[in-house]
């Protein structure tokens, strides 16, 4: 199911192909317009952030994968407008150290997940384990492919747990990519982001292409779904994942609304009850 041009994965699909998917934003569309409704979708997705923190009924796990260059720094400092210190955090996930390669695959992951009321952005995540593991040939393949039922449990428990689940691909084209690290070579400002193991990765496109596809296909489920971004334009990347958000978190308003209601009520009760107690 596609909403604009992003695509909804919301099962699993055997043979799903990201080349087929579009990178960039619908002809037509007013990007001055389309950032106005975005600030529209933050100051309500800011409302349910508030909401679900202090219901403390559930949490939310963003996990954020693409291409490097695809624009996961900026999808973040963009969302980070719209919480709070005290209920979002961001975890990174890089080359694995030496105490997270002595456990399993998905342990240095499970200890960031979010608590009841947080909220947690996965810069990368456990999806490294079966793409750039893959790739490089860093583990065998009899070892990366029993993954994707791990990754299937380990997402089912999150939800069962109470933690909403929300997995997006930002998704650029090799020519987007390519521009994006010419730029940062010209900018003195951008220095710090310069790599050469970048320009080298690029060489491998069409392998992380393919195991991106066949991790989105295998670990997509209705209640962990992924959704593929265009992320060519950033204005038209933040409008889809800021609206895919809210579409997660308002069913749950009414929900939230009821539990604070209720602590409201208990509050008033031991007040009255303990203003009685001073005037006998």
């Amino acid at each position: 199911m596609a909403k604009g041009n992003a695509v909804w994965v919301r099962g699993a699909e055997r043979g799903f192909d990201l080349s087929k998917v579009e990178t960039t934003a619908p002809h037509g569309l007013e990007k001055e317009a389309i950032r106005v409704e975005t600030e529209k979708l933050g100051a309500r997705m800011e409302e349910l952030f508030d909401l679900m923190f202090f219901a403390g009924k559930h949490s939310l796990l963003l996990v954020l994968q693409g291409m490097d260059t695809a624009g996961k720094d900026g999808t973040i400092r963009h969302l980070l407008r719209f919480s709070h210190a005290q209920s979002c955090h961001v975890e990174s996930f890089k080359v694995p150290t030496s105490e997270e390669l002595a456990h399993d695959f998905l342990w240095r992951c499970h200890a960031k997940t979010p608590g009841k009321g947080e909220i947690c952005i996965f810069n990368r995540s456990h999806y490294e384990d079966v793409g750039v593991v893959r790739v490089h040939d860093i583990v065998p393949e009899s070892v990366w492919r029993k993954r994707y039922d791990h990754i299937n449990n380990f997402e089912e428990l999150l939800v069962d747990s109470g933690t909403l689940v929300l997995k997006v691909f930002l998704h650029i084209s090799p020519d987007e990519q390519k521009d994006r690290l010419m730029e940062r070579e010209a900018d003195p400002n951008a220095a710090w982001k310069l790599s050469a193991g970048d320009w080298k990765e690029r060489e491998f496109w069409d392998e992380y292409q393919a195991a991106y596809s066949e991790a989105i296909g295998r670990c997509a489920t209705k209640d962990a779904p992924w959704l593929v971004v265009p992320a060519d334009k950033k204005w038209w990347r933040n409008h889809l994942v800021t609206e895919a958000v809210v579409n997660l978190l308002e069913p749950f308003e009414a929900d939230w609304r009821a539990k604070l209601e209720s602590i409201g009520e208990k509050a008033k009760a031991e007040l009255a009850e303990y203003r009685a107690g001073l005037e006998s």
